[in-house]
């Protein structure tokens, strides 16, 4: 998918929502734990739910590798589904990777090829030739952790060195390399005061912003900060939709809590 096709989706849709799947087992509704692939029939009454309402789709690898090759099953039938069902939907392997050369490339074969996901997040670390074989791949979409919401991001990211806090030093470095217009960002909504700044580094990219709903993050600030003129902007809820309810009706309270979060894009975009 291009940048093109996604930003025609959101102003399909009037959403820049993107629904994060984080099954855990010790969540989900307790009556599907009797059925042969509790995972995937978790996500599959999710996205048949909020498809409509939602322009991606971010499974977090952790909550299904944690359940060894069933997870990984589960994980490959739920990005099948998307792709057959929803084609139009964006897709995101929220798997934090981040490794050198060859190592690189077969996580971008696992997660771009066999997998077919539109994208994958990573870890810059390690620095260009742990990105770069990502970025190799055409029409995929390399989102790359840039100022995260979690407590530990003080640790690291904002740590002034000659003069620039690091995270604006690894934005502007990752310009310069090869393909870097497959580059998307991860930015934490709970960074809202950064927006301003990171936009002046990179005003085109499409930022991937979680942290919004349970982790406190303000959808309006966001936005205030964030949006350029092709709304560029995802941002990612998981716990708030997905786990609004542990009954029978989990699915229909899902989309009772993304049709919530879409009315409000949906009234941004129209303002803007």
């Amino acid at each position: 998918m291009t940048t093109q096709q996604l930003h025609e989706q959101i102003l399909q849709k009037k959403s820049f929502l993107c629904v994060g799947l984080d099954p855990d087992l010790t969540k989900i509704p307790p009556h599907l734990l009797d059925t042969e692939d509790p995972i995937f029939e978790f996500n599959k009454a999710i996205i048949d739910a909020t498809h409509h309402l939602t322009v991606g789709y971010k499974p977090n690898t952790a909550f299904f590798e944690a359940y060894g090759i069933k997870g990984w099953m589960s994980l490959q039938k739920t990005i099948n589904y998307i792709n057959e069902k929803h084609p139009e939907i964006f897709t995101i392997a929220d798997a934090k990777r981040g490794d050198i050369g060859n190592t690189s490339s077969m996580y971008a074969k696992a997660f771009f090829e066999d997998l077919n996901f539109d994208s994958v997040t990573v870890a810059p670390y390690m620095g260009k030739d742990s990105v770069e074989p990502f970025l190799a791949f055409e029409n995929k979409h390399t989102i790359m952790l840039a100022l995260t919401s979690n407590e530990g991001a003080f640790d690291f990211q904002t740590l002034n060195t000659n003069g620039k806090e690091l995270y604006k030093q690894v934005l502007e470095t990752s310009k310069t390399w090869k393909n870097s217009h497959n580059l998307m960002y991860v930015v934490g909504a709970t960074k809202a005061e950064y927006f301003t700044d990171i936009r002046k580094i990179v005003p085109d990219s499409f930022l991937l912003v979680p942290g919004i709903g349970a982790q406190g993050g303000s959808l309006s600030e966001v936005c205030k900060y964030g949006m350029n003129d092709k709304i560029g902007l995802l941002v990612n809820s998981a716990r708030a939709i997905i786990y609004a309810s542990k009954g029978t009706d989990f699915a229909e309270k899902a989309r009772e809590e993304a049709l919530k979060v879409q009315q409000e894009m949906a009234s941004i975009i129209a303002n803007k």
